[in-house]
């Protein structure tokens, strides 16, 4: 049996059609624990649970298009790009958009 990794189990979740848009890369230090984890919740989104209710707060993966790539790497289509590049800029995040095309995801 195949031992699947949560990245690729990310993947394979999301909607299989091709996209244009931009691929976004950014670098972190990770001694910045507090700038990490607001960046992680961002991107991933969270859930939180308090009086015996779950809250579930979507990220940037929750929106139509958008696409892990891997580890600080991310697919935006246009209109979700000004959101990330907003959010990275107010963090002071350096980071760098490339135009690009992602084919759809091929079956294993």
């Amino acid at each position: 049996m195949v031992r699947r990794a949560a990245s690729v189990r990310r993947v394979r979740r999301q909607q299989s059609g091709g996209l244009d848009g931009y691929i976004v890369t950014w670098d972190v230090d990770s001694a910045d624990a507090a700038l990490c984890a607001r960046l992680r919740r961002f991107v991933f989104g969270y859930v939180s649970e308090k009086g015996g209710r779950r809250y579930a707060y979507p990220g940037l993966l929750d929106r139509t298009g958008v696409r892990y790539l891997g580890q600080s790497v991310v697919f935006v289509p246009a209109d979700a790009l000004p959101i990330l590049r907003t959010y990275l800029r107010k963090e002071g995040v350096d980071h760098v958009a490339m135009l690009a095309s992602i084919g759809a995801i091929l079956p294993s």
